[in-house]
Parts: structure tokens; sequence; C-alpha cells
């Protein structure tokens, strides 16, 4: 199998949210983070409107793929992530809102901050304090070092800490 290319990250955060939330409405929703599917494939194609070829990301072995839903519509996806669990934290190879998420006529906002905090909660979760790793295109660096609280670490490499990563798990996941 070919390895695949790593990405540099270009999501933006558009609100750290509570949630989701409506962007016209202001109403927000509980949500589900749950593993991708291997039938969940067929909603996240290119020719549905998805920038990345999930399919491939799918194949890799030391991925693991997840789904943010709304809780009580399960089947729409909103956005998705893949990270890999490392030996002192856990790294995101990509995130990426669903097309009715980008622009300025989205949705939802909240959606990559959710990710991130799912992310970072993951990252506990493995024993890893809170730790995540990324690699930032540069023209976002200072978005995320001011939105998320990430360090640049050198090159495009991107680190959220444990203070960063508290601050995001208490904004999504309060339970």
């Amino acid at each position: 199998m070919a390895k695949p290319k790593k990405h540099l990250l270009d999501f933006e955060v558009d609100k750290l949210t509570n949630s989701i939330e409506n962007v016209l409405s202001g109403d927000s929703f509980a949500t589900d983070i749950t593993p991708l599917s291997k039938a969940d494939l067929k909603k996240v194609t290119k020719k549905n409107g998805w920038l990345f070829n999930w399919a491939v990301e799918f194949k890799q072995g030391d991925r693991e793929l997840f789904k943010l839903t709304i809780a009580q519509n399960p089947d729409i996806i909103q956005g998705l992530i893949s990270l890999t669990v490392k030996e002192d934290n856990v790294y995101m190879h990509l995130i990426e809102n669903a097309p009715f998420n980008r622009g300025k006529h989205k949705v939802y906002a909240g959606v990559p901050g959710n990710l991130v905090a799912f992310a970072c909660k993951r990252s506990y979760d493995s024993g890893h304090e809170g730790y995540v790793s990324f690699l930032s295109k540069t023209a976002l660096m200072d978005h995320y070092i001011k939105i998320l609280g990430a360090t640049a670490f050198g090159g495009n490499l991107m680190i959220i800490n444990t203070n960063a990563a508290n601050k995001l798990i208490d904004k999504y996941f309060k339970n």
C-alpha cells in the first residue's frame, strides 16, 4: 500500500461553541463523535463535495477516523477527523467540515473546534495528558495559536499542550 502524504492542515476554527451552533438561529445542538464506518464512506466522497479522499485515509492501518454528528440526527455527518495515537501524543492527520459547513453560507459553526477538542480528549484517554500535534499551513499558524492555544514547535509542527487541551475539553465535553 502506498504511504499517504502528510497533509498540512488548513481548517479554520470559526467559533468555539459548547457543541455546534446553527449559524442562522444561534441554536446549539448536542453532538456525538463516533468511529467512521465503511458504510459511511459512501457519504463522504469528492463527488458529494468533500475535499479529501476519506476512503484512502480509512485504509491506513495506523489511523482512527471519527465522524461528528448531531445527537438526534446520526445519519448526517457534520465533520470528520483522522487521528493516530502515538507514543506520547495524538497526531491529527486530517480534519474536514462537511461541505454544507464551509464558506459564508455554512449551516453550523463550531465543528472544527469540536473535533480538535475530541482529539485532546482522545489524548487524555490514551494517557498522553491532552497533548495533540499536527502540521499546519504557515498562513494559519497564528490562527491556531490564538484560537486553540497551540504552540509552534518548529517548521510547521503545532502542539496543543495540557493547559490548552483542558480549555477545549471543558468547552465541549463538560460531562
